[in-house]
């Protein structure tokens, strides 16, 4: 009798490593106020990533951390994409005259002159600023200045955006305009984007794929929206502190 061995369980795939991942960052500023402190955080996959949290929890800190504008003082940061830092003012980063002119500014290297106006024009389209490369940036609303400053990280091939309250400023149409370009961009079957969200508006909580709470330099783990919105009282609106 012949005997023959059945098949074992074929080896889980290995899990691809999170896009993004910091373990236990600090940071002080020169007053030795700590701002940052064994911090950890993952993000595992391209999505909207929200974080919460009152004044002064280190949200805007954390961002531009992960955006190189500011240098740890111990922890590691990895993250396999290209960070781009929106600010919540988008004025504080639209710097030439034109919608044109500004995205040439951040165009990668090396790009012939056609390409970089195809990317110019690609990034504007993306936002939804069609036709308005030579429109002067003055001359925009609150809500497309904001989709410039984004349309700006496209054409610099950034993969992970970083938001720091990019509404708090916005009229509620713009608002909701914006939010709802971030999450098509981050649902989109080519490329998806990963977008960092910092938000004082936990209505917009809804619209994310999970959320997080910083507090005291810390970021807890990520939850559902509603189940995070369960737990948190209402979060004063207004700019954050650095």
């Amino acid at each position: 009798m012949s005997l023959r061995s059945e098949p074992g369980p074929s080896p889980a795939s290995p899990s691809p490593p999170p896009l993004l991942c910091i373990a236990d960052l600090a940071f002080r500023w020169r007053s030795g106020h700590p701002a940052i402190e064994s911090c950890s955080l993952q993000i595992p996959r391209p999505g909207l990533w929200m974080l919460v949290g009152s004044n002064g929890s280190g949200k805007s800190t954390l961002l531009r951390l992960i955006a190189g504008l500011l240098q740890a003082d111990g922890g590691t940061i990895h993250t396999a994409l290209k960070p781009a830092l929106v600010f919540q003012n988008p004025d504080h980063q639209l710097l030439l005259p034109s919608c044109g002119s500004d995205l040439q500014l951040g165009l990668p290297p090396g790009l012939s002159a056609g390409q970089r106006n195809a990317r110019m024009l690609q990034a504007l389209d993306q936002v939804g600023l069609s036709g308005l490369e030579q429109r002067p940036i003055h001359t925009l609303s609150g809500g497309q200045k904001q989709r410039l400053a984004i349309a700006g990280a496209l054409a610099s091939d950034a993969g992970l955006l970083l938001l720091d309250e990019p509404t708090a400023l916005l009229d509620p149409e713009s608002q909701r305009e914006v939010l709802a370009l971030i999450r098509q961009l981050c649902s989109r079957s080519e490329r998806p984007l990963t977008a960092l969200w910092i938000t004082h508006r936990l209505e917009e909580l809804d619209s994310c794929d999970a959320a997080a709470r910083m507090e005291a330099g810390r970021a807890g783990p990520w939850l559902r929206a509603a189940q995070l919105r369960a737990s948190l009282p209402p979060l004063p609106s207004g700019r954050a502190k650095r």
